[in-house]
């Protein structure tokens, strides 16, 4: 039998790997984490119980009808999306896109799916006087469309989808279009956020136009650069934004049927406006 020190390396390193064992177990976090919510709905209604994933997807198939399953996430990690991915057949390129985020607005077809993404907005008010922070924090959503499910991915704290999700159940009839009546509420709900921020904007610059013209002015080139700076920011959530929206009135998939395309075509006039409203911010 050889001499307990010649065990005790041995025993050191068993006990190290059963702690990195368990502390890997409680570091792994469920996708249940990071789902929102999960919910099926038949007919405009959403229907009663709470659904995994695996279950939400086997109902709808099961039913074979306008069923289709909405299921929010928030920040999800690699691992936690792959198993939603693998269950609803998400390509691998969108799910990358999903997870890593720092992407532009943009739209792309994969078979049949779609995946969108929208930068959001939100106004934290002007700085004070040699303070710094940011005027416009942004954020993004990406949604995966398919025929019978949507997939809705938010990065940033301020982009929360509870509202619209509210106000689509309270709309039964909008709600019964379908999933693509989920991508336009969501497509509505940021570019009404735009139009919020742009106005908040631009009573800044007014009140900033204001103090540089006044006696004893205090305001210095710094401020000037900030709020420049935040118009640019938004300027660059909103404008690629344009050719996405335009690509749903226009019939670029028949996921969007012609119903829903109409809605998309008013979604496009207030982008147009606060696209219009931006170029005069960037000008002054």
């Amino acid at each position: 039998m050889p001499p307990l020190s010649a065990l005790r390396p041995t025993m050191r390193a068993h006990r190290q790997l059963t702690r990195d064992t368990v502390l890997s177990n409680k570091l792994r976090v469920p996708i249940s984490a990071y789902v929102v919510d999960c919910a099926v709905y038949a007919d405009g209604k959403r229907l009663p119980g709470r659904w995994t994933h695996e279950r939400a997807f086997a109902e709808v198939r099961e039913r074979d009808d306008d069923s289709f399953v909405w299921i929010g996430l928030h920040e999800p990690d690699e691992e936690q999306i792959t198993g939603i991915a693998d269950v609803f057949g998400l390509h691998e390129l969108a799910v990358e896109d999903a997870v890593h985020a720092h992407q532009r607005p943009k739209l792309e077809r994969y078979d049949d799916m779609l995946f969108m993404v929208l930068k959001t907005v939100c106004y934290r008010g002007r700085p004070a006087d040699g303070a710094e922070h940011e005027i416009v924090e942004t954020g993004e959503v990406m949604v995966f469309l398919g025929p019978d499910f949507v997939i809705t991915v938010r990065h940033g704290d301020h982009s929360s989808l509870r509202d619209v999700r509210r106000a689509l159940e309270d709309d039964p009839e909008q709600l019964a279009l379908g999933p693509a009546a989920v991508l336009h509420a969501i497509s509505d709900h940021v570019v009404d956020s735009y139009l919020d921020v742009t106005a908040a904007i631009e009573d800044d610059i007014e009140e900033m136009e204001t103090r540089i013209f006044a006696p004893r002015s205090t305001v210095d080139s710094e401020q000037i650069y900030v709020l420049k700076r935040e118009v640019l920011e938004l300027r660059r959530a909103v404008v690629p934004l344009a050719a996405p929206v335009r690509k749903l009135t226009e019939g670029y998939s028949s996921l969007v049927p012609h119903d829903v395309r109409s809605y998309f075509r008013d979604v496009d006039d207030h982008l147009v406006t606060v696209t219009e409203r931006i170029s005069g911010s960037t000008n002054c």
